[in-house]
C-alpha cells in the first residue's frame, strides 16, 4: 500500500525527505513531483527497486531509457563523458529546468547500465525533487508515469496518482496538480543537438 505524503514546493520539510530517501536506499519506489509531469523514481544504485521499475515499465533493465535526475551540473562528471565547452553552455543555460538532455555515459555508470553508450540528464527545476536526491547523496531513475485516458497523456492530480498506483509503489509525494507536457528531449551526443521529443522546454537553446 503506497503511503501518499504532502509536501509542499515553497518550503518542503528535510525530515520528511530524509524519510523518503531513507527508503529508497532501501529499495523504496517512489512517485514524486518534478518541474513537468510526476515521475515514477527509485535510487539509481538499487538493483532491486531498478528490476521493478523496468518490469512496471514493461522493458528490459539494461536497455531502459530512464533518466538520471541529479541534483546540479556539478553530478555530470560522475556519468558523463568529457563534453565540449559548447555543450556544457546549452546545459548551463537551461539547466534547472524542464528538459533531458542525451550524453555520452562514461565508466561510472550503474553495473546495469554499463553497455549503454548514452544516459539521460535531468536537473528539474522543482525543490521536492531535487531535496530528495540532496538528501539521498546520489541521482534518482526516473520515468514519467503515463494515464490510461486517452485524452490525458499524464496523470496530474496526486489522489487519482495514489489511487491507481497503490500497489506498485511505496510511496506517492503530493506536491500539488503536477503538469501535463513532459521535459524537452535533446540529443547532445552529436556535432549539433537533435530534438528527440517537443516538450514543455523550449526548443530555441
Amino acid at each position: 500500500m503506497a503511503q501518499l505524503i504532502r509536501i509542499y514546493e515553497d518550503n518542503p520539510s528535510p525530515k520528511e525527505l530524509q524519510r523518503i530517501a531513507k527508503a529508497m536506499k532501501d529499495g523504496a519506489l517512489i512517485i514524486y513531483p518534478t518541474d513537468t509531469v510526476y515521475g515514477l523514481g527509485c535510487d539509481i544504485n538499487h538493483k532491486g527497486a531498478l528490476e521493478k521499475v523496468a518490469k512496471i515499465r514493461g522493458v528490459k533493465l539494461e536497455k531502459a531509457n530512464f533518466s538520471f535526475i541529479c541534483e546540479s551540473l556539478s553530478d555530470l562528471s560522475e556519468y558523463v563523458s568529457q563534453i565540449d565547452t559548447a555543450t556544457f553552455k546549452i546545459l548551463k543555460r537551461n539547466l534547472p529546468g524542464p528538459y533531458t538532455f542525451i550524453l555520452p555515459g562514461n565508466n561510472n555508470l550503474p553495473s546495469v547500465f554499463k553497455k549503454k553508450k548514452t544516459v539521460g540528464i535531468r536537473v528539474p527545476d522543482n525543490s521536492i525533487a531535487i531535496g530528495l536526491v540532496q538528501a539521498l547523496g546520489n541521482p534518482i531513475i526516473s520515468t514519467s508515469i503515463k494515464d490510461d485516458d486517452e485524452v490525458i497523456e499524464y496523470t496530474t492530480d496526486p489522489s487519482l496518482i495514489v489511487e491507481k498506483w497503490n500497489h506498485l509503489v511505496d510511496y506517492v509525494i503530493d506536491g500539488g496538480y503536477g503538469d501535463n507536457v513532459a521535459s524537452t528531449v535533446i540529443d547532445l551526443t552529436g556535432n549539433e543537438p537533435v530534438l528527440i521529443r517537443e516538450g514543455k522546454g523550449s526548443v530555441e537553446l
